[in-house]
């Protein structure tokens, strides 16, 4: 199974957009008509002080809140032309979360958490099951598949989190603060993870991050305050190790190793049992 291939152009763009939230009578507004691009495979890293916009983006790319004007554009896909059920389709099929706090079900092992998006697709128990352990593998955390999430450090709650998020090999990863809990060597561990889901793997990545640490490992930097963008940093970086497919999007197989893409698809899902293209 693979995610939807991102569409030709941009994987995201932002056209006009706004967002104001109303408390009674009282608007506070967040974002301020605001233009961004996000390339095919881009890492963003989003920096800001707290109220900037930067999370805003994030639920907006999301479908998880929608724009007080202004368009929103996904893999191709106009998010305000979408209702509920829809939306919900959308992020199952394009959209991985990270968050801060991990999020992971206590009374579920690390197997049992990252198997959780797989129960609203098709896929039969024993391709689940592939698609798990590939996950879980790929953030180096085979031999951890049946320990609870106390049972685990916090950097390797954060990487069952990442598994969790990749399981369906979304087009996107979303962060919002992916290392704000963990100890720096633990920090270093995800971010490397994500750069290498980015680099090898052609993912598209948007991070919210206070520490600038972090955002060094993204290709721009931009920088937010009360809604407006004030700076934007482009950073030279690694080109992608992987194959490339005639429509020029990564073509990956499992571990990394390239396979051929056919014509009618553009790239390939970094799980075994579904690398083909």
């Amino acid at each position: 199974m693979t995610g939807g291939a991102p569409a030709a152009g941009p994987v995201i763009r932002l056209a006009g957009v706004s967002k104001i939230y109303r408390r009674g009578p009282i608007e506070v507004p967040v974002l301020h008509r605001l233009d961004l691009d996000v390339a095919a495979g881009e890492f963003l890293a989003l920096m800001g002080p707290s109220g900037s916009g930067k999370s805003t983006i994030l639920n907006l790319v999301s479908g998880i809140d929608t724009p007080t004007e202004g368009r929103v554009i996904v893999a191709g896909t106009d998010l305000g032309e979408l209702d509920s059920a829809g939306l919900a389709r959308f992020r199952s099929r394009h959209i991985g979360f990270i968050f801060q706090s991990y999020n992971l079900i206590p009374v579920l092992t690390a197997f049992q958490n990252v198997e959780l998006p797989l129960l609203l697709t098709d896929l039969t128990r024993r391709e689940r099951g592939e698609h798990v352990r590939a996950a879980l593998d790929l953030v180096g955390l085979s031999d951890r598949m049946e320990h609870y999430p106390r049972q685990l450090s916090g950097g390797q709650e954060q990487r069952v989190a990442i598994a969790r998020a990749i399981v369906t090999d979304p087009t996107l990863l979303v962060a919002d603060e992916p290392t704000g809990d963990l100890d720096a060597q633990s920090a270093a561990d995800v971010l490397g993870l994500l750069q290498r889901l980015h680099l090898e793997f052609g993912k598209a990545v948007v991070m919210v991050t206070h520490d600038p640490h972090a955002a060094e490992r993204a290709d721009r930097i931009l920088h937010l305050e009360k809604g407006v963008l004030v700076e934007s940093v482009e950073r030279e970086r690694p080109r992608p190790v992987s194959s490339r497919s005639s429509s020029g999007t990564p073509c990956v197989a499992s571990g990394g190793r390239s396979s051929p893409c056919s014509a009618s698809s553009s790239r390939c899902s970094f799980f075994a049992p579904s690398a083909r293209c």
